[in-house]
């Protein structure tokens, strides 16, 4: 009994991310499975860093 889930980042976001952190030409090569889980949490961290700026921003007066 295996669900998918949807994935909560934007394929557009993710292509950002992996060209901003070095390991596009991996996804382009092998797809988004082929990355290494080190750069699959590098990325993670990097979009919630990302949020929690958006957040600061919106909330300053």
């Amino acid at each position: 009994m295996s669900r998918r889930r949807r994935g909560m980042m934007s394929e557009q976001l993710k292509t950002e991310l992996a060209k901003d952190l070095g390991f596009y030409n991996t996804v382009q090569e092998e797809g988004w499975g082929g990355i290494r889980a080190k750069d699959a949490g590098n990325m993670v961290k990097r979009a919630i860093q990302l949020a929690e700026q958006a957040a600061a921003k919106s909330n300053q007066p």
